[in-house]
C-alpha cells in the first residue's frame, strides 16, 4: 500500500488530521491499533474547555472554540456539542485570590473570555450549590460534547473523502527510506510520503521509531455516571482547587470525574479502577452538590490516557528525522482542541508551517541542549 500520509492513532487528534488533509485531496491511512475512540478520545469526560487553560495553549484552545458550534454541518454527523458555559467553583477566599491572580495574567495577555462571578450570581445559575461556596470564574461559550460521536463524526468525514481507515491494525515497525516512510503492520507494509505520530498512551513508542525522544507517561482518568435525575445543573462544573468535575445531560444522568485515576496497564492495553478513589470523588460532589447524597451510580469506566510532565501537549514536527510529526500528550484535556489540531497538523504536513506559535509544545522542549 503507498500514501501521502500515514496517521498512526485513531482518536480525534488522528481523525481530525485525516479529515483535513483528506478534504484537500491528500491520500491518508490511518492505522488504529484498537478501533476508533478505544481510549482516551472515547471514553473521556466531553469536556469543551476553553476556561483554565494553561498560557501556551489558550490560543489553540480558542480557536477550537469557534470551531466546536458548526462542527455538526461541516461533519455531515453528530458530536453532540452543547454550549451550556462551564463554572469552576470557589470555596473560599484562597480560591477567589487564586482567581484574581489569573485574571490580571489573562487579561495582560489579551485574554477576557474567563470571568468571576459573585455568590449572588453562582447561586443564580447553580441553585443546588453548597451555601458555603463564595462564588467562581465562569467561560459562558463552553460546554460539553459525546466523545465516542465526535471522534466517529470526523472519521466518517474523512473517509468520505477517500481517507482509509484501519481499525485493528498494529504498526510493527516504522523507519525512513530517503524522503519516504516504510512501515510494518499487521495489515501488511505501507510506504508514505509523511508520517503523523498521534499514538496517545503509546505514542513514546511510536516518537522512538521516528527517532525522537519524549518523557511521556500514562495513567487511568476514571468516571462514573448516575442513574437519572431531577435537573439540577446547567453549566459543566469544576473546582479551583479540588478534583470536582461534572456535568448533567439533557437525560438527567450526571457524568462524575475531577481527574481520579485507576490503574494503567499499557502492556496489555487494559485498566482497572480504584474504588476508593471513585468513592473520594463521590465524596467531592456530595459536599459541592448535597442533592447528589441521592445519587446512584450506573456505571464507572477509565480509559488510557497520555501525560507530559508539564500537562500541556506535543504538537510539531520531528526533530530527528524528515517529514514526520507528533500530536500527543494532551494530558487529558486534548478533546476540546480535536478540531484545532486537525487544521494546524494539516497545515503543517502540506505547508510547513502554522499560524499558531508552537515552540512551546515543540517535542524537544526538555532536552536541555534546546535554547
Amino acid at each position: 500500500m503507498k500514501t501521502d500520509v500515514l496517521i498512526i492513532g485513531g482518536g480525534i487528534q488522528g481523525c481530525a488530521i485525516a479529515y483535513n488533509l483528506a478534504k484537500q485531496g491528500v491520500s491518508v491511512i490511518l492505522l488504529e491499533k484498537d478501533y476508533i475512540a478505544r481510549h482516551a478520545s472515547g471514553v473521556n469526560a466531553g469536556g469543551v474547555r476553553l476556561l483554565g487553560r494553561g498560557m501556551a495553549e489558550v490560543a489553540l484552545s480558542k480557536a477550537s472554540m469557534q470551531m466546536w458550534p458548526g462542527l455538526d454541518d461541516e461533519l455531515q454527523g453528530d458530536t453532540g456539542f452543547r454550549a451550556t458555559g462551564l463554572i469552576n467553583i470557589a470555596v473560599d477566599e484562597a480560591d477567589l485570590e487564586t482567581m484574581r491572580a489569573r485574571e490580571t495574567n489573562m487579561h495582560a495577555a489579551g485574554y477576557h473570555h474567563e470571568r468571576i462571578i459573585d455568590r449572588d450570581e453562582l447561586r443564580e445559575r447553580l441553585p443546588h450549590v453548597n451555601d458555603k461556596c463564595v462564588g467562581g470564574v465562569m467561560s459562558d461559550i463552553d460546554g460539553h460534547a459525546i466523545p465516542y460521536k465526535s471522534t466517529n463524526a470526523f472519521r466518517f468525514a474523512a473517509e468520505a473523502r477517500g481517507a482509509q481507515i484501519l481499525e485493528g491494525t498494529e504498526l510493527t515497525h516504522l523507519r525512513q527510506f530517503g524522503d519516504h516512510w516504510l512501515a510494518d503492520s499487521s495489515a501488511g507494509r505501507i510506504e508514505a510520503g509523511k508520517v503523523v505520530n498521534c499514538g496517545g498512551a503509546w505514542a513514546d513508542r511510536i516518537a522512538l521509531m521516528i527517532g525522537d525522544n519524549v518523557p511521556l507517561s500514562h495513567a487511568a482518568p476514571m468516571l462514573m455516571i448516575t442513574a437519572r435525575m431531577p435537573h439540577f445543573a446547567g453549566p459543566v462544573v469544576g473546582g479551583v482547587s479540588r478534583q470536582l468535575s461534572f456535568k448533567q445531560f439533557e437525560n438527567g444522568t450526571v457524568l462524575i470525574g475531577g481527574g481520579a485515576k485507576g490503574f494503567a496497564d499499557r502492556a496489555n492495553n487494559r485498566t482497572d479502577l480504584d474504588y476508593a478513589k471513585l468513592a473520594q470523588a463521590s465524596r467531592i460532589s456530595i459536599e459541592f452538590f448535597p442533592i447528589m447524597a441521592g445519587a446512584s451510580v450506573n456505571r464507572m469506566w477509565a480509559g488510557l490516557e497520555a501525560y507530559m510532565p508539564d500537562n500541556l501537549p506535543v504538537i510539531g514536527p520531528a526533530v530527528n528525522a524528515q517529514n514526520a510529526y507528533h500530536a500527543f500528550g494532551f494530558s487529558a484535556h486534548g478533546f476540546q482542541m480535536g478540531p484545532v489540531v486537525g487544521k494546524v497538523m494539516a497545515d503543517l504536513v502540506l505547508h510547513g508551517k502554522s499560524d499558531f506559535d508552537l515552540n512551546p509544545l515543540r517535542i524537544n522542549r526538555y532536552d536541555r541542549t534546546v535554547l
